[in-house]
């Protein structure tokens, strides 16, 4: 049976599923996994659709390892275990940035791979990562179709204003502009939620993919209208280790007060700040809920505070709000989280159902209030899956 494969190559972590391609042109997940710590001691998990572990592996003294060897050796494992007989046919690669130029998923050649190259100082924690996994699946199997999917494409519906700055028009020009980004997620979640609640998915809904990276979505009619991620994936939310909007004389004064380099900067705002940089202590959520302390609890609150008050200014983009969806990790699994930044926007009409909530179903607003609040898992990796195959469909016709 054929299947296609996804790729989800991060900083330091690399998600990949494979698909089968059912006789109903439908796709099923047949397994999928994780390969995670790279860069200090890599671990590799992997399930089946049943949740049945199929592979554990650890390196305890791989911190020289990089994508590409892991990758290497996640391709012996599977050519050495093929999955129920599944051939895959291709893979697709989530690919953060696509800038102006792709709006769309492409096929990867040469000249694909030099453009998104090029984009790599826009988005310096990710696409370089990205691309190395396509450069190293095309050094293992180079007959094998490769697709690349964009974060920031779900964002080209955008209306023209909430992609500017207020910088000289030759710099717009050249696209420093709003991108946004997550929009793989996005598309997802729009996609669900027209089928869980199609009246909602016609109105104007935010979407809250909060987790390690963390943006907001205002969607109306399954379509962006804004978002909180701008230029970079720097901008917006407070994150795990990014500091999100920061005042642009911030950076100055790092600059041309303190003495710091464009590269200290850079390693303070996207690797320093955000979770971890206010709490001293860990940029990962789980961590803070359960330390106790003072520095951590200042971390969760400006976390809440700075969602509640970016929610403010979509709804104001909206026009209005009919729904709220959280998903991601934090959004999915962290009741308490949920449960604050709702308390926060109840002058907006929002109204948490807190037994619901605990109990992390799927509609956790009370049945009076005017906002409906949701929580939809999210799938990337599906979502790639399907634009994998919408290409390969395009190719063979």
């Amino acid at each position: 049976m054929k299947a296609v494969a996804s790729l989800n190559s991060g900083s330091s972590s690399i998600k990949f599923a494979l698909f089968a391609l059912e006789a109903d042109g439908e796709l099923s997940l047949s397994a999928s996994g994780k390969i995670e710590k790279i860069g200090i001691a890599p671990t590799l998990k992997a399930k089946s659709s049943d949740g049945a572990t199929i592979v554990e592996r650890d390196w305890p003294d791989g911190a020289a390892l990089g994508h590409a060897d892991l990758l290497g050796d996640l391709f012996v494992w599977a050519s050495e275990h093929p999955l129920e007989g599944r051939e895959t046919i291709a893979v697709g690669h989530r690919v953060v940035h696509g800038g102006t130029q792709f709006a769309e998923p492409r096929l990867v050649d040469a000249a694909l791979l030099s453009a998104l190259d090029a984009l790599c100082p826009l988005a310096p924690l990710h696409q370089p990562h990205n691309l190395a996994a396509i450069h190293a699946i095309a050094r293992l199997q180079p007959g094998l179709p490769q697709i690349a999917c964009f974060d920031t494409a779900f964002h080209t519906s955008k209306p023209a204003v909430a992609s500017r700055f207020a910088i000289p028009r030759a710099l717009h020009d050249q696209g420093i502009r709003r991108y946004g980004f997550h929009g793989l997620s996005y598309e997802y979640i729009a996609r669900r939620l027209a089928e869980l609640d199609p009246a909602l998915a016609a109105g104007r809904v935010i979407v809250a993919h909060l987790g390690n990276g963390a943006s907001l979505c205002a969607m109306h009619g399954c379509r962006s209208v804004d978002t909180t991620m701008g230029f970079t994936a720097l901008d917006g939310l407070m994150m795990g280790t990014r500091c999100g909007a920061l005042d642009p004389g911030v950076v100055l004064h790092l600059q041309t007060r303190m003495g710091m380099s464009a590269t200290e900067v850079e390693d303070l705002l996207y690797r320093q700040s955000g979770m971890l940089g206010v709490s001293g202590i860990s940029s990962d959520m789980r961590n803070l809920t359960q330390s106790g302390a003072v520095e951590a609890e200042e971390a969760i609150d400006l976390f809440v505070w700075r969602i509640a008050r970016e929610v403010g200014a979509l709804a104001a983009s909206l026009g209005g709000l009919d729904g709220i969806i959280f998903t991601a990790g934090i959004g999915e699994n962290n009741a308490d989280i949920r449960s604050r930044i709702c308390r926060r926007l109840e002058w907006l009409g929002v109204q948490l159902d807190e037994r619901a909530n605990a109990g992390n179903a799927s509609l956790v607003s009370h049945s009076a209030s005017p906002v409906a609040v949701r929580v939809i898992p999210t799938d990337e990796e599906r979502m790639i899956a399907h634009h994998t195959l919408a290409i390969l469909g395009k190719i063979e016709r």
